[in-house]
């Protein structure tokens, strides 16, 4: 990506995700980036644009790591936990992306339907990879649907632990999580 579209990306970025997609202008991001309108409308051609490109770009990256890493699992309750720690980094390091998709999956505006499938397509593969541990006896079996939108929102809800105590140790939080929840699943 171009050293532009990569400022206006996380300039964007930066703002849907404190101020909300509605309250932030164009004349803002180009504001902030330090650009003229023209310079943006050449990477992007509007607001709804770039919301889109950061939405399926940043939901890209974290169900290619889910598939990368797993794939190099052997058992469900391995796979799992790398979904989890994998969250849990991506909680860190994307926090703004993950802020906006969440800000956005209740409606039924474009960017409301776009959020919803980029969280589904997600949460289909923490799901094939329940159903996969349920069918191989690794794992209790039950509702593989529910139980992979339980996993995915009960790490994305670190996102306000993270809001009221600052930053965390991923480490530290991701013992929790295998505590509380994964050895449960067994």
């Amino acid at each position: 990506m171009k050293k532009t579209k990569r400022k206006i990306f996380e300039t964007s970025m930066k703002l849907f995700s404190e101020k909300g997609y509605e309250a932030t202008s164009i004349e803002e991001i180009t504001a902030t980036v330090g650009v003229a309108k023209g310079t943006l409308y050449y990477h992007f051609s509007s607001k709804e644009e770039i919301f889109n490109f950061l939405v399926e770009e940043g939901m890209k990256l974290l169900k290619m790591s889910i598939e990368i890493k797993t794939s190099k699992c052997a058992t469900t309750i391995d796979k799992l936990k790398a979904i989890v720690l994998i969250q849990l980094k991506g909680i860190k390091k994307y926090e703004n992306v993950l802020t906006i998709v969440m800000s956005q999956v209740w409606g039924n505006e474009k960017r409301n339907v776009l959020c919803k499938e980029k969280v589904m397509e997600y949460i289909k593969v923490i799901e094939n990879i329940l159903e996969e541990g349920m069918k191989n006896g690794d794992i209790k079996k039950g509702n593989a649907e529910l139980l992979a939108c339980e996993i995915f929102s009960l790490t994305c809800s670190t996102l306000i632990y993270k809001r009221k105590v600052g930053d965390f140790e991923v480490d530290t939080l991701y013992q929790e999580y295998e505590k509380n929840l994964l050895d449960k699943l067994r």
